[in-house]
């Protein structure tokens, strides 16, 4: 292997080297107001992604016949405190990262092809491609970070270029104001995240996964944490993903997500970054392996999520919502046997949903159209199944039926008991800080400081 070493070092470098090149390329023309023709931003899209998928596959082809499981790629210490910090770059192919690294590029190769054909002479045709670009960079360093810095890097990435493109149509106030919820939720994914990055390096040092999973090839690793340590982590690492793939109580912002262009809910909320807080949990499965009470949590999240997606999306009126809802309990079920230790089933239900998925979110308009033919031909509505819950009795039926259109209110309850007790606080720690500065300087804040914040219609800020 370490014949191959300097190869596959490069490869991987490519991998990661093709999507950053297309963001800096369609970033730059962009930011200089260099207008790209349509067909030469696919070009670009197409090589970016075509060139990353190959050396992805090389990397895969060089590993199975060297027989090896796990090949790290190192890019350097970027901060080193000793015996307090350690920052680094790294990247690694094992059974998990090479799979997911792929499934990213073949989908978003394919949301790009539909996508320069959907987004033709569209007015933000540039910056819909530049967020994609953004995306792909994101999941392309998520998928291979071997770092919880660079895992967290990518994170940001995607979290970021999901909610612009949830935004995209800004002109209208329903796509602004989802966009800043669904930003507002990534938040607390975040937080919760960063949070486990710094446990992480309290309890080793640095945030590497060989040193904290254990250096064996996944899934095979084992951590040396006590059960306790494991614990908080993997609950730290539990509510990341739960943000980040709509879990329980953080479902209600998948449906707003919708309001995205088509192949942007395909990639993002259909297939791939639903998908990256399973994938979080498939990264750090041999924490699960450490603590009952946490594959017991785990197990009872997923479920319920699967439940409750199911419930809410038996009312949805509009295909793009039902399928989110479908997405998600899919996503349930993966969460769930993750918690009851089936790794490889866990990855395989995900690669197949995700291109399953993909294909529903792009076939969804077409299919609409296919059943007003069929109904058109037939004279009639096409017959509607049944649900299960009408065996409930009336009364209880109405009771789940209330509860499915108003989807479980959650997020009026995370408005109620996260964000409005989250934005009090900061509210009061700033004006201690403005009366603290008046005491010091003498004076009163600067005027603008004394302007209240107005909260008017999102036209005011689009």
């Amino acid at each position: 292997m370490s014949d191959y070493q300097p190869l596959l070092t490069l490869l991987g470098v490519i991998a990661v080297a093709s999507p950053f090149l297309l963001t800096i390329v369609l970033g730059i023309s962009s930011l200089l107001d260099w207008q790209l023709s349509e067909a030469l931003t696919t070009k670009f899209i197409h090589a970016a992604i075509v060139t990353g998928l190959l050396a992805s596959v090389i990397v895969l082809a060089f590993m199975v016949m060297q027989g090896t499981r796990h090949v790290a790629i190192e890019l350097g210490h970027w901060v080193v405190i000793p015996h307090h910090y350690h920052f680094s770059v790294k990247f690694v192919f094992d059974r998990l990262s090479i799979p997911m690294a792929i499934l990213s590029f073949v989908l978003s190769g394919t949301i790009g092809a539909f996508a320069s054909k959907y987004m033709h002479r569209e007015r933000g045709f540039n910056r819909f491609f530049v967020l994609y670009a953004l995306f792909v960079l994101g999941m392309v360093i998520t998928s291979l970070a071997g770092t919880i810095e660079t895992l967290f890097s990518g994170w940001e990435l995607v979290g970021l270029s999901s909610a612009l493109l949830v935004a995209f149509f800004q002109e209208r106030p329903s796509p602004a104001g989802n966009g800043l919820w669904i930003w507002i939720v990534y938040r607390v994914s975040d937080a919760a995240l960063l949070l486990a990055a710094v446990v992480m390096h309290h309890l080793s040092g640095e945030g590497d996964f060989d040193k904290l999973l254990g250096s064996g090839p996944w899934p095979d690793e084992y951590s040396t944490l006590a059960a306790r340590q494991a614990l908080v982590v993997g609950l730290l690492l539990l509510v990341a993903a739960a943000g980040k793939s709509a879990l329980v109580p953080f479902s209600g912002w998948l449906p707003r997500a919708m309001e995205g262009p088509t192949p942007s809910s395909a990639i993002f909320y259909g297939a791939l970054s639903v998908h990256l807080g399973v994938f979080l949990l498939l990264r750090v499965s041999p924490l699960l392996d450490r603590s009952t009470l946490l594959c017991a949590v785990v197990v009872i999240l997923g479920l319920t999520t699967a439940v409750y997606a199911y419930i809410a999306g038996s009312v949805q009126t509009d295909i793009k919502s039902a399928l989110s809802f479908a997405s998600l309990s899919q996503v349930g079920i993966i969460v769930a046997e993750i918690g009851f230790g089936f790794r490889y089933m866990a990855l395989v239900h995900l690669l197949g949903h995700a291109c399953l998925r993909t294909l529903q979110f792009v076939r969804a308009s077409s299919l609409l159209q296919d059943y007003r033919t069929l109904e058109n031909a037939i004279g009639k509505h096409l017959p509607r199944v049944g649900t299960p819950w009408r065996l409930l009795g009336p009364g209880n039926h109405a009771r789940l039926y209330r509860f499915a259109l108003e989807r479980g209110q959650l997020d009026s309850l995370l408005k109620e008991y996260i964000v409005v007790p989250f934005v009090r606080a900061f509210r009061w720690c700033d004006a201690q800080e403005r009366r603290w500065t008046d005491f010091l300087t003498g004076d009163v804040s600067r005027e603008s400081d004394q302007v209240k914040p107005h909260f008017g219609t999102i036209e005011e800020f689009s």
